[in-house]
């Protein structure tokens, strides 16, 4: 984190909240990649975009050398996001969720909310994801 020499004049919670609200008023993937494009620089853009590639290997559970080989991303960034999946905020797991939700197809007319509430309930109660490690790789 940033060492600064004065205090902002927001609360730092407040402008967080601000860039949050920011991201979620983004409605198109192509309005979220310009901002994501001009909030940060190419090399912040490229981290977010490993991280994020890594995810889907993890939650299967394929060997870290493995993941390596298949995105050419670092064990060390690999390690990072599955202590995050395993030990964070739940931010990953939930975009898991969002973005598996929003590719399935939409359900007929005559499903019921109570069987969407039960699906979200059993979802909500799995055990938390444990990436396997590669048996190569030591920490």
């Amino acid at each position: 984190m940033k060492r600064r020499s004065i205090e902002p004049r927001q609360p730092r919670t407040q402008t967080e909240e601000s860039l949050c609200r920011a991201l979620l008023s983004m409605r198109t993937v192509a309005e979220m990649r310009d901002f994501l494009r001009d909030l940060c620089t190419p090399a912040e853009v490229e981290a977010l975009v490993d991280r994020w590639s890594v995810v889907p290997h993890l939650l299967t559970a394929t060997p870290y050398r493995e993941i390596h080989e298949l995105t050419a991303v670092s064990i060390t960034t690999i390690g990072r996001v599955a202590r995050y999946l395993n030990q964070g905020n739940g931010g990953y797991l939930a975009a898991v969720a969002r973005a598996q939700h929003a590719r399935k197809p939409r359900r007929a007319t005559g499903a019921s909310r109570e069987q969407g509430n039960a699906l979200r309930a059993t979802n909500t109660s799995a055990k938390p994801i444990r990436p396997r490690r590669s048996p190569e790789v030591r920490a």
